[in-house]
């Protein structure tokens, strides 16, 4: 007789299989929220466009992103067969139908005591991005019962239950605090506060109708040349790939504190289907083994201006000077933008951002590690993966 314990080891580990036999997720629309890892002219629409050579390789003109090209979440609406979103900022051919983008470059969780002017960070905190999209799922319905032009510009009411709402934000909270020159230990304090302020605008969403939750983690802030140029680093703090340690454990705690947030999640939101996605270690593994991916230096910046790294903060890719009397780029873009990973010395360049997607879309680094494409499972995903969701079964009676 096979004692228990095995038998339901051995149903656990056959179950997942079961995942390739549903039906793919159809997505009608995205909702997005972040920083300028997923901007895409929402920042560029209030304070002026992304200067050139941003968008240089795809667009082959700025379009409101900083990055040669397309960003992650360019590459996520792609491979759902989506077009890409409109910044919900933007009055200019914008098309909402299919979801808005409510990112900008700068964004932070928690709300920042200084101006953009000032700090260089968006007054668009994670707080401003929900009313606006609470605001837009009001509007839109509205200006669709009125029946004219504009009603196919926007979703029907059903759409936004049914739709992926993403998440990308958080590496600016970490980096603020560096620049008011706070400590590792500083930095740290505060970050539970804004983990909680995460998890308000996920339950708020959820109680407008979000179902379907794909939430990144924040990438090795330690690995940037914008870290690594602009702050005193000593040999010893430096791993084995070039990163500076303490920065990078900072985003470790912080992802930390927001896996445990989303397993809390879980267990409150009993209809949502709420899948972590570990963009740190796919980001790290990527500058880790650049050389064999077929990428150059991974901390050789493609758009910037001297020194080490080819940054400087002072003259960030698309500076200008005035030269007897001309206005000159002098912080301008490499040869082959494809062979870096790092755009600017703090954003990813378009061939990074598409390897990356590769390396989330399937799943792998997901928890529960589910494709995007079948990530609003809910109620499938909790029995293949029980580990993942036993706090909260005998709660979930719907």
């Amino acid at each position: 007789m096979v004692p228990i314990g095995r038998l339901l080891i051995s149903v656990t580990l056959l179950l997942p299989i079961s995942i390739f036999s549903l039906p793919e997720c159809d997505f009608p629309a995205i909702f997005n929220f972040g920083d300028s890892n997923s901007d895409t002219g929402g920042l560029s629409a209030m304070f002026g466009q992304a200067p050139p050579p941003n968008g240089e390789t795809f667009f082959h003109s700025p379009a409101g992103r900083y990055c040669d090209g397309r960003v992650l979440i360019d590459f996520i609406a792609e491979g759902l067969g989506l077009p890409y979103l409109s910044p919900f900022l933007d009055s200019m051919g914008t098309n909402f139908s299919h979801g808005a983008n409510y990112a900008t470059a700068g964004s932070t969780i928690r709300r920042q005591n200084t101006t953009i002017f000032q700090s260089g960070y968006s007054p668009i905190a994670l707080d401003i991005q929900y009313a606006e999209f609470s605001d837009f799922l009001k509007r839109s319905q509205i200006i669709r019962q009125r029946g004219d032009f504009f009603k196919n510009l926007f979703p029907e009411n059903g759409t936004f239950s049914r739709a992926l709402y993403t998440f990308d934000i958080g590496q600016n909270d970490l980096t603020a605090g560096y620049k008011l020159n706070m400590s590792t230990e500083q930095v740290e304090a505060f970050v539970p506060d804004v983990i909680s302020q995460f998890m308000t605008t996920v339950k708020n969403v959820y109680a407008r109708g979000g179902r379907t939750f794909w939430i990144h983690n924040t990438g090795p802030v330690g690995c940037l040349p914008y870290i690594l140029d602009t702050h005193l680093i000593t040999a010893a703090q430096v791993d084995k790939i070039g990163c500076a340690t303490p920065f990078n454990d900072v985003s470790q705690y912080f992802n930390k504190k927001l896996k445990e947030a989303v397993i809390e999640l879980r267990q409150e939101l009993h209809l949502a289907a709420i899948t972590y996605v570990d963009i740190y270690s796919v980001k790290y593994s990527l500058i880790g083994k650049a050389k064999k991916l077929g990428f150059d230096d991974p901390f050789l910046v493609c758009c910037g201006h001297g020194g080490k790294y080819n940054f400087n903060n002072a003259k960030r890719c698309g500076s200008t000077e005035i030269v007897d009397g001309k206005e000159i780029l002098i912080a301008d873009s490499c040869e082959d933008p494809s062979s870096r990973i790092l755009w600017d010395g703090i954003h990813f360049s378009e061939a990074a951002n598409r390897w990356i997607h590769g390396q989330i879309a399937n799943g792998a680094f997901s928890d529960p590690p589910v494709p995007l494409k079948m990530a609003c499972h809910k109620r499938e995903m909790k029995a293949m993966y029980p580990v993942h969701f036993t706090l909260s079964d005998e709660h979930d009676k719907d």
